[in-house]
């Protein structure tokens, strides 16, 4: 068993969670909220945007070109598929610069991206690596789940489709190998914290789900 699927195995329940969220099925049927699905859209701007940073900031935390290059190759993949993406929905839905300006990081993405870059302060690739693998690779199963039979409402449809595409599912594909690779080098402490790493990104994923469903504040209550 490679190690992406020992802690896939590991994170399904967790994944299930995600999978049958509100928001994932109100979106599938059509029904999410737009002013949910705008606030989704806000946060996930600012996740991203550090998101690309942290792969970038990897990079000096191996002398492999080969990991250099994949890692840069992802950000650069990353800003033509769901970046450029994103912009369209914003022009679509029109949030204006202003709008994202006045517009303060939620709770959960923000204790998401403290979790992403405290695992680049381990100063270990692998680790990092795995934290960073269930966002990709999540989004591309719900995608391919999803789009069996797409959501009636366009711009949830074109959501759906980004997930779907065969680049998004070969950069998956790249993410999973250099993730096993890089375990298959890795102490047995190393590969118990990137175990770690990745269960801990999943849980981060639901509660990003769930952020965004309540439009979640700080001082808000449970």
């Amino acid at each position: 068993m490679t190690f992406t699927t020992e802690v896939r195995t590991a994170a399904e329940p967790i994944w299930q969670q995600s999978k049958l969220h509100p928001f994932i099925s109100e979106l599938k049927a059509g029904t999410l909220a737009p002013e949910i699905f705008r606030f989704y859209l806000l946060q996930d701007r600012y996740y991203l945007e550090e998101f690309s940073r942290i792969q970038l900031k990897a990079v000096a935390l191996t002398t492999d070109e080969k990991i250099q290059q994949q890692l840069v190759q992802n950000v650069e993949s990353l800003e033509r598929a769901e970046i450029q993406t994103r912009q369209l929905f914003f022009t679509d839905l029109q949030i204006t610069d202003g709008e994202i300006a006045q517009t303060s990081i939620a709770p959960n993405a923000y204790h998401y991206v403290a979790h992403l870059h405290h695992k680049l302060g381990t100063g270990s690739i692998a680790v990092t690596q795995a934290a960073l693998l269930p966002c990709y690779w999540l989004y591309q199963e719900i995608g391919t789940e999803l789009i069996k039979s797409g959501s009636p409402v366009p711009i949830y449809q074109r959501w759906i489709e980004t997930y779907d595409q065969l680049a998004y599912r070969e950069t998956v594909r790249r993410q999973r190998d250099l993730t096993d690779a890089l375990a298959e080098q890795a102490s047995e402490e190393e590969r118990a914290a990137m175990k770690e790493a990745f269960l801990i990104s999943s849980y981060e994923e639901v509660n990003f789900w769930e952020m965004a469903y309540t439009k979640q504040q700080w001082g808000q209550k449970e």
